[in-house]
């Protein structure tokens, strides 16, 4: 009896395996925890900068005209781009010069709206005028009486003044004036408003964000009419300066979350900000974090109901992509089309999206850890008819699934980066040349070619481009556990996702929110998307103002 007792019992190498097991979890997310913590250090100092800062002491003009010209020409004259125009105003009988760069601003203005003016039309007001040009009467007269113009700017600080000069205003200096005057408005060339081409759209708005910042922000305006949409500009970059904006509705938005907010901005330290994506990974709360948490969009109708949550979007000049935070992982594989729809169709399709993610995540794990160690849990025909399709196939299933999946993602990027005309048909074609030559070769079988064909069109499915790359990436670790450890592997890869989700946070909202916390509210807006009329409340994990969506 005993001896039969004993034989249940593991012997003690099957008990360090198990041991060894429970402890690979543990290492692999204790090591993850301390290096994210450094990173995030690193990123974030404790000492607090003002965005754009520099460490060169503000000078004020000396209200000398040679002198200030003389630093002008010094400073930014040795560029050929910059133009300087000398001429005199008869009726005063001083010198003037305006100073501009070519190409943002339109000469046949500056020649109606300045020129022409101050040395012509404005000839007998200024001789009236009689005051001194160091007057703030002066001044006043000139902006409201003389110069036909809504934006006039007083400068008086030299760095101010040159680099509004080289953002593309106008500056205009007076002999005798102690100060400079920006007049107009920069005016580069930019291209027209057209549809977002990164999320495509059958039913919706068919207007996206452009490189012009002003337009931008005017798009969010267009939206509808509130006094409570608010803005706020910082100047970022140390180098070479831009402007940011973010956007949000003050009688929505959580305090403490703007707040964060406007301190990550403020600590934004790097010397240019080429694009959006430069702000998404200095203000991200994990930047180990395969999971993006900071969401980019190109349509104004997505951060606009996304503000209307109580999120906040970020606006950068030079890019037509915004940035919106906090961000969950349910809100990267939604669409805005989603709403247009009526509920239940919407909520197919969002359920659709759903399983897609799982299986271009999961499918080629799953296909390696059944094929290679698990052959006994696949229905004995099906498991019949794959052998025969696998005889003769001279590599293991991981070197089969790697020889694919690679190629799929080369062809994916080729087709990117090709001309819009063929780069489309050259990753349809390419796909199917590939996967037919390789099956008549006996390079990989035919199921294989099945299953990653079903995992590259899921990951298509993703309306988030970005939030694909992260999948695209976790697949091939989830293929290495797969292949090492089975069907334990890839439920060990599974759990280990699941685990850092779990802890990620996104501008202090947990990103699988609400699973956890558990919020049953914000489950009308998960995997199905409830009717509009049961849909009153804003979510609440963004802890906002006002609660309710109607009064």
């Amino acid at each position: 009896m005993w001896t039969k007792v004993l034989s249940y019992i593991p012997d003690w190498k099957t008990f360090m395996q198990a041991g060894l097991v429970l402890l690979i979890p543990l290492i692999i997310n204790f090591g993850y925890n301390k290096i994210s913590s450094l990173v995030s250090n690193k990123n974030n100092p404790a000492k607090k900068t003002t965005a754009g800062d520099t460490t060169a002491p503000e000078e004020p003009l000396s209200g000398e005209y040679e002198r200030d010209l003389e630093f002008l020409k010094k400073t930014i004259g040795t560029s050929s781009d910059v133009h300087f125009r000398e001429f005199q105003i008869t009726g005063l009988n001083v010198r003037a010069c305006l100073v501009f760069v070519d190409g943002m601003q339109t000469v046949d203005f500056l020649n109606t709206h300045v020129m022409q003016v101050l040395m012509r039309e404005a000839d007998p007001q200024l001789r009236e005028q009689g005051r001194a040009l160091n007057t703030p009467e002066f001044t006043a007269h000139l902006k409201e009486k003389i110069l036909p113009l809504i934006d006039i700017t007083e400068v008086t600080e030299k760095l101010e003044l040159t680099q509004s000069i080289l953002k593309g205003f106008t500056a205009l200096l007076l002999d005798g004036m102690p100060h400079a005057l920006l007049v107009g408005l920069p005016n580069g060339k930019t291209r027209a408003i057209a549809e977002p081409t990164s999320e495509a759209l059958l039913r919706g708005s068919r207007i996206g964000f452009t490189e012009v910042l002003s337009e931008n922000t005017a798009m969010l305006r267009m939206q509808g009419k509130s006094e409570n949409l608010e803005m706020k500009k910082y100047v970022v970059g140390s180098l070479l300066k831009k402007n940011l904006v973010i956007a949000y509705f003050k009688d929505i938005v959580n305090p403490e979350l703007l707040h964060e907010v406007e301190d990550r901005i403020t600590k934004i330290d790097i010397d240019f900000i080429a694009e959006s994506g430069y702000v998404e990974q200095l203000i991200e709360d994990n930047p180990l974090s395969p999971f993006q948490q900071v969401q980019n969009t190109e349509r104004p109708d997505r951060v606009i109901n996304a503000l209307l949550e109580g999120r906040v979007a970020i606006l950068v000049e030079g890019t037509p992509f915004a940035l919106i935070v906090p961000v969950t992982f349910s809100m990267l594989l939604q669409s805005p089309e989603d709403y247009f729809e009526r509920w239940m169709p919407g909520s197919l399709l969002r359920t659709l999206r759903f399983f897609a993610s799982f299986l271009a995540l999961m499918a080629p794990a799953l296909y390696i850890s059944f094929i290679s160690f698990h052959p006994g849990l696949i229905p004995t025909e099906l498991a019949i008819t794959i052998i025969e399709a696998r005889q003769g196939v001279p590599f293991p299933s991981l070197i089969e699934v790697l020889i694919l999946e690679i190629s799929i993602e080369i062809l994916r990027e080729a087709g990117l980066r090709l001309p819009k005309p063929i780069g489309p048909a050259m990753g349809i074609v390419g796909g199917l040349i590939i996967g037919e030559a390789a099956v008549q070769a006996g390079i990989v079988s035919p199921f294989l070619v099945i299953v990653v064909a079903v995992t590259a069109i899921s990951s298509f499915s993703i309306p988030m481009y970005s939030a694909g790359i992260a999948l695209r990436v976790l697949r091939f670790v989830g293929m290495l556990f797969a292949a090492t450890l089975g069907m334990f592997g890839t439920i060990l890869f599974f759990l280990l996702i699941c685990s850092h989700i779990s802890k990620l946070k996104s501008f202090g909202v947990p990103y699988i929110t609400p699973f956890s916390p558990f919020r049953l509210q914000d489950f009308k807006d998960l995997f199905v998307r409830a009717p509009l009329t049961l849909m009153k409340r804003r979510p609440e994990m963004m802890k906002t103002g006002n609660r309710r969506r109607r009064s």
